[in-house]
């Protein structure tokens, strides 16, 4: 499965033996293969997934935003083809940090019929580079790579290649040793989910490995990602995006990034929080919509933001900046926002049978914390989000859960 050093050029050598069908990413072409994306742009090399429509980043003044949307968690290329090996191209733009040892690449998942049957990472790709210190950023320009997924079986099959949760990615070209179709729509249902960097994906160990590709999997569901690290902070922007996106299901998990950026306090919290919701309901007025309050994360828990990192003993993580007893004075913390979403979800559910509340820590608690601790105090490791996954999957989409499709209209 090893990559041409040269992926992008017309004479990079297939394997001995294939001829390849070379498809250059279009947006008709997108449009036809492309699915977990609210938007493409097209770009100089071929296109960029977005996971925010162009209403929504026109509005956006936040780089942070900007970066995570573009990430594409949740994307994923699905055709039908006989063929037996599949190379994409692409330019990848990862993320590193000044003084800090690199994250780990981004990887290609391949699932054949539904079963992961690779995983790698492209070569090549641009660096965008930041100082913590100042939140300057630069680039490092690099070429465009590929990666190659060989030995296929033969026959008719549905493939999918999800792309890197954790890397902004442009889709160049698709090589193939045999023609691709797009696989029928059906009668897919629908989960759109929103929330930090925990749903988009961060220390997973690939993208079909983040919780809620894993909840997705169990409950046989297609998933729309709306995960933002370190943006789920309620902007108007992105409860329109949730309101236009078709979806047989919702969920938003909500507090973290208020509390890390330190954002708002109590009094403004809940009427936010209402507006969202508010927004929502618009566009889905009966849709199952379920609200999903913070896993525990001990630094929070009573602490308040902002979080500052910290790159103590060479390590990248985080710590909490605020003082407890802020708390007196409004300022946010885990705690005070479990209850605050609990109170707001039980009195709009006296007029909205559709909506639904899960306490984080029902995911991810005190017990989780001892056995599988926050690698970089934030953040749950990959065998946390398994875990995370599948009792989501339990819970909302198992028999009686609240994540159940209703008849239209209902």
């Amino acid at each position: 499965m090893d990559s041409p050093r040269d992926p992008a050029s017309p004479a990079a050598p297939p394997p001995r033996g294939t001829e390849w069908i070379t498809t250059p990413f279009t947006t008709a072409l997108a449009e036809r293969l492309v699915r977990g994306a609210l938007d493409v742009e097209r770009t100089a090399h071929g296109i960029l997934p977005h996971r925010l429509p162009a209403r929504a980043r026109a509005q956006n003044t936040d780089e942070q935003v900007a970066r995570a949307e573009a990430m594409p968690a949740g994307v994923r290329l699905v055709f039908r083809t006989r063929a037996t090996v599949v190379e994409l191209a692409a330019l990848r733009t990862r993320m590193a940090y000044e003084g800090a040892l690199p994250g780990p690449d981004g990887m290609y998942d391949l699932l054949v019929d539904g079963r992961l049957a690779g995983r790698r990472g492209v070569t090549g790709g641009n660096v965008l580079l930041m100082d913590l210190a100042t939140g300057a950023t630069r680039t490092r320009p690099g070429p465009v790579g590929a990666v190659r997924f060989a030995g296929l079986p033969a026959g008719d099959k549905d493939v999918e290649i999800w792309l890197p949760h954790n890397e902004i990615t442009e889709l160049v070209l698709l090589r193939t040793d045999a023609p691709v179709e797009p696989c029928p729509a059906g009668d897919r249902t629908v989960w759109l989910h929103h929330g930090s960097s925990i749903s988009q994906g961060s220390e997973a160990a690939g993208p079909t490995a983040t919780w809620p590709a894993v909840a997705a999997s169990l409950g046989g569901v297609d998933l729309v990602n709306l995960g933002l690290s370190g943006s789920a902070l309620l902007d108007p922007f992105v409860a329109r995006a949730l309101r236009d996106t078709p979806a047989d299901l919702i969920s938003v998990k909500l507090g973290i990034n208020i509390v890390n950026l330190d954002l708002m306090r109590l009094r403004a919290f809940g009427p936010a929080v209402h507006g969202f919701l508010d927004t929502i309901r618009e566009g889905h007025p009966h849709t199952p919509l379920l609200v999903v309050s913070p896993l525990l994360c001990p630094m929070h828990e009573d602490t308040p933001g902002p979080a500052a990192p910290d790159l103590g003993e060479g390590r990248f993580g985080f710590t909490a900046m605020g003082d407890p007893a802020e708390r007196d004075t409004g300022k946010l913390t885990l705690t005070v926002i479990r209850e605050e979403l609990a109170r707001v979800v039980e009195q709009r559910a006296a007029d909205d049978p559709h909506l639904h509340h899960l306490d984080g820590l029902a995911l991810y608690g005190p017990a989780d914390c001892a056995e599988l601790p926050l690698p970089d105090q934030l953040h749950p490791d990959p065998r946390a989000h398994r875990r995370i996954g599948e009792r989501f999957a339990a819970y909302a989409f198992g028999p009686g859960g609240p994540l159940q499709r209703r008849p239209t209209g209902s």
